[in-house]
């Protein structure tokens, strides 16, 4: 929005800080965490009045976790409105690539809203089906992916692979599929994540900061260039998208720090994970994004070993799944889990960012 008034004004004097993406990103960052760390206090007094038993906690779960009962989930509304505001406020109106990450993130999140709704509801731990959730999943993603390749015209159902240079493969309009799979793999990844206080939202935050840098390298021609990455003109504005992840991100994990005062719930996890895999769908790092977000990935995968090897042999791989809560029932502190894993989330992400170099 103040970018739409810069710009009819004709950036003059001080407005034309905002002619640069990396001013619009930074003031994103502050923007979405002022308004997250201010509306953070009410919105969760208000949660906690409205949904009283708070999130149902499994039964067969951690013991420690039983100490959490009453504890209000919900709070990804409280990342989403931080978020969105930035995001409207610093953005280009006219940049259809924010527009479709944007309408990802919010119609994940209304399906993780209606999830969360479910569970409270019922106070069980059995939301909406999963197959209603990948239908809905699947069918945003899918319009999202289209308006992404409809607007890159030159090479927006081109698969890029890392360590490579100039390693092109042309999916035609297969792409979408491959896309809306991403997004919606990411999505539910970030999700199974969601398990511990501040496990998922410090590995998004820093994903987030990844992807600020990739996004703004893709968006210059002569970076692009340089680092033999694909250049996508007016990718570079989802700059000021990862900045508003960044700020909302902060703000919630100042109320979601051991003890977690809210949980984000399926309506930001979500949320979060569906907009880092649109991002990288907008970019074409799909592959790198599995290696920024590697902790996601793996732990999606726990998820799949435990239940593909039960249902055929009745054994257990991991004493529970996701393989944070293996790691619990090992004995590890709560705490020693997640900062551990904040740790991997880290390493990880500068091991996605060296394939920018590496090709």
């Amino acid at each position: 929005m103040l970018y739409w008034i810069a710009q009819a004004l004709g950036f003059p004097h001080v407005l034309n800080l905002v002619r640069y993406q990396t001013f619009r990103s930074g003031a994103a960052v502050a923007t979405a965490l002022l308004i997250g760390l201010i509306i953070g206090p009410r919105f969760i007094g208000w949660l906690r009045v409205r949904q009283g038993k708070g999130q149902p906690i499994r039964a067969d779960g951690p013991q420690t976790h039983l100490a959490k009962r009453g504890t209000p989930t919900m709070g990804g509304l409280m990342i989403l409105t931080s978020m969105t505001i930035s995001i409207l406020i610093w953005m280009d109106l006219t940049n259809p690539y924010v527009w479709a990450c944007l309408f990802v993130t919010l119609g994940f999140g209304t399906i993780g809203f209606l999830d969360d709704y479910d569970k409270v509801r019922k106070a069980s731990t059995a939301g909406v089906s999963g197959r209603v959730r990948l239908l809905g999943e699947f069918a945003i993603a899918g319009i999202a992916s289209a308006i992404i390749i409809h607007t890159n015209t030159a090479n927006g159902t081109h698969l890029y692979l890392p360590f490579f240079n100039s390693v092109v493969i042309d999916l035609g309009w297969f792409y979408v599929l491959f896309a809306a799979f991403t997004i919606v793999a990411f999505g539910n990844a970030v999700n199974l994540t969601d398990g511990l206080d501040g496990l998922a939202t410090m590995p998004v935050i820093i994903a987030s900061v990844a992807f600020m840098l990739i996004v703004y390298l893709a968006g210059n021609a002569k970076f692009a260039d340089y680092l033999g990455i694909p250049h996508i003109p007016r990718v570079g504005d989802l700059a000021i998208f990862c900045g508003a992840m960044i700020g909302a991100g902060l703000a919630f994990l100042w109320f979601n720090a051991p003890p977690a005062a809210v949980f984000m719930g399926d309506t930001g996890s979500l949320a979060l994970g569906g907009a880092l895999g649109a991002i990288a769908v907008t970019v074409h790092h799909e592959i790198v994004l599995g290696i920024i977000g590697g902790l996601f990935v793996v732990e999606a995968m726990s998820v799949i070993i435990q239940v593909f090897v039960y249902k055929r042999t009745g054994k257990r791989v991991f004493r529970m799944a996701p393989i944070h809560h293996h790691f619990e029932q090992l004995g590890w502190p709560e705490s020693t889990v997640v900062i551990r894993f904040w740790i991997v989330a880290l390493v990880l992400a500068l091991a996605g960012l060296a394939t920018l170099k590496l090709r």
